[in-house]
């Protein structure tokens, strides 16, 4: 796990050797352990190393091989490195890294090495004789990176605010994007809130060469399978346990202590229960626990850790706690987010014991149907004759319902009636939402209120996403949205943020293939992720299985009311006095909530506060 930055053509090598430098230096955290570049003609590559697989200096990168003609920089871990490696026996390997694994496998098999890779990456390799760069990104897109590119100069890097300091991408906000971000709160990838700079797409690589630069696929979600769907609920569940078990065990591996995040819910303690199944070695494990009991799920975590003899650290907090760690967080939020900083407490609480790896349940509730909207959209794409009533009427109950019942639920259920069909591009994009379109543009007349990147994907994706069980269509609707531009990204910002590597076993695409393969009948949960619980019985306690589900989360609502209030009240009179909203409606909307007004949650103002935040850090630099 590391940072890594590049530009390809630039011709003057001072000029890319202080830009790169320069780089690099935005993202210690990223790789505390060692800083390394290597600049030449039309290539300027940097690299921040954390030391994870093969401690020692001859792993440092920059990486050259054996020939001298590629060099890479890697951002990641290949979990199958050692199989390719025995793959690879002739090669004369200088090190133990998954580094040199792949870029072994690069020199043997060339672009298609790819596909043999099983694990999270994003790296870049330049061959010195053909001056091509090629990058690449891991197919779930757990690993960052983002790109930008100017007069046939291409520059790229782990973070947007490193690929700044290349001087090549402007500060312009790009309008889609902030509505975008006030609809979902966040800007769904390929695009970021900078007109200029953009994201390489989960399962993509690309090659620069000589000023131009092109992008393809090489793996999609929920296309590319490499083994049939099950044909009865026994099958389904013992080829889950396999492939849980073997995705466990694989991202155990590690060369420095590792844990696991443990909330006391159905997904992270599976991991925990699998780690402990799989190692003689207890797991480190940690939670997050409150005073406020509604949101504490303390004494389930200490209830696993218990049963499975971890060594267990459980963190209370209080308001003034959190209060206290908010500035730092913000500061290592690389990209606006509404969501997050639970994952920056825990991260820090994780390297301060001394651990560098953790192992985390994210992605259980997008593969096992374990959200609300997976019933939700089931039930209601079995309603298929209300869309057969006129649109004119619908739009019309959709109006009443917003008078008679306000708030956000209420918006939910006006926009749900007025979609032009119950398809999953039509209907999904909704239950997502944050703000609705019409309050969007009141906040600002230029605003494209009506674009929505959500509806935009599915709708590209449809033709394939449709050949899917209902479920795992709503499943394809959570990665490529909510998960992959929220979850993902902010688990690797925060945890990144402490120099913590964070895996997560649910993602590794063997187990996400097979999943989405699984007929409705065999996933559908007639209680929380019936068939996660029964392919790893008796792993789990009822206790864990069958108690309220709470999330992992901050008691948002009470602390931004009171501990939290002059902080926000500062933040929202900011971002009404700059050119980017109208101040008038911003203002109004923070009045709104502190009245109680039930269409104005705490969820549709933080993302708010958080905006002015990251626009004060990025605009002014």
């Amino acid at each position: 796990m590391c940072g890594i930055a590049g530009i390809a053509g630039l011709q003057d090598t001072l000029d890319a050797s202080t830009r790169i430098q320069r780089m690099t230096d935005t993202m210690p955290h990223r790789g505390p352990d060692a800083d390394g570049h290597f600049v030449a003609d039309n290539i300027a590559l940097g690299h921040r190393r954390l030391s994870i697989i093969d401690l020692s200096a001859a792993s440092n990168q920059p990486f050259t091989d054996v020939s001298g003609r590629f060099v890479m920089i890697f951002n990641g871990e290949v979990y199958n490195y050692k199989a390719l490696r025995a793959e690879l026996s002739d090669y004369p390997f200088r090190t133990q890294s998954d580094t040199e694994v792949v870029l072994a496998a690069y020199t043997r098999w060339g672009k298609e090495f790819i596909h043999r890779l099983q694990g999270m990456f994003a790296f870049a390799l330049w061959d010195k004789d053909t001056q091509t760069l090629l990058v690449a990104r891991d197919r779930l897109g757990i690993k960052p990176l983002y790109y930008t590119e100017r007069d046939g100069v291409w520059a790229f890097a782990s973070e947007v605010r490193t690929l700044l300091q290349a001087n090549i991408a402007s500060k312009a906000i790009r309008p889609e994007s902030l509505v975008d971000y006030m609809t979902y709160y966040t800007v769904h990838a390929p695009h970021t809130m900078l007109q200029d700079v953009k994201q390489l797409m989960p399962g993509q690589y690309g090659e620069w060469h000589n000023g131009a630069w092109k992008a393809e696929t090489y793996w999609k979600l929920g296309v590319n399978r490499s083994e049939a769907p099950p044909t009865s609920y026994d099958e389904a569940k013992t080829r889950v346990r396999t492939l849980m078990r073997e995705s466990v065990e694989m991202l155990m591996a590690s060369d420095v202590p590792l844990g696991a995040f443990l909330s006391g819910g159905i997904d992270s303690s599976a991991i925990v229960a699998l780690m402990a199944e799989s190692s003689n070695t207890p797991a480190n494990t940690f939670s997050i626990g409150f005073q406020e009991k509604e949101f504490d799920e303390s004494d389930y975590a200490t209830l696993i850790a218990r049963k499975y003899s971890t060594d267990h650290t459980s963190i209370i907090l209080q308001p003034q706690d959190f209060l206290d760690a908010l500035p730092a967080a913000l500061d290592a939020m690389d990209m606006p987010s509404g969501d997050g900083v639970n994952t920056y407490v825990i991260s820090g609480a994780i390297r301060k014991a001394g651990i560098k790896v953790a192992l985390s349940g994210l992605g259980g509730d997008e593969l096992f149907a374990g959200y609300p909207v997976f019933k939700q959209w089931a039930s209601l794409h079995d309603k298929a004759a209300l869309w057969a009533i006129p649109l004119p009427l619908r739009r019309m109950a959709a109006s009443l319902v917003r008078t008679l019942a306000p708030g956000h639920k209420a918006d939910r259920y006006a926009e749900l009636l007025s979609a032009p069909s119950n398809a999953l591009a039509d209907t999904y994009p909704i239950f997502r939402k944050l703000i609705p379109a019409h309050e969007i543009a009141g906040m600002g007349p230029n605003l494209p209120a009506g674009y929505n990147a959500v509806a935009h994907q599915l709708r590209a994706v449809a033709a394939e996403t449709g050949k899917l069980p209902l479920l795992s269509q709503v499943s394809i609707g959570e990665i490529t949205g909510y998960t992959q531009n929220v979850l993902l990204r902010d688990s690797d910002q925060f945890s990144m943020a402490h120099s913590l590597e964070l895996r997560v076993p649910f993602f590794e695409y063997p187990l996400v293939e097979y999943v989405l393969s699984i007929p409705d009948a065999f996933k559908y949960p007639t209680y929380p992720k019936k068939l996660l619980v029964e392919a790893l019985h008796p792993l789990l306690p009822d206790d864990i299985v069958h108690r309220k589900k709470m999330g992992f989360s901050f008691p948002w609502d009470t602390w931004l009311r009171n501990d939290l209030r002059e902080f926000c009240a500062l933040r929202m009179e900011r971002l009404a006095s700059r050119n980017v909203l109208a101040g008038g409606p911003v203002r109004a909307y923070w009045e709104r909530f502190l009245a109680g007004d039930p269409a104005v949650t705490w969820a549709r103002v933080w993302p708010l506060v958080v905006l002015d935040e990251w626009f004060e850090k990025v605009l002014k630099d």
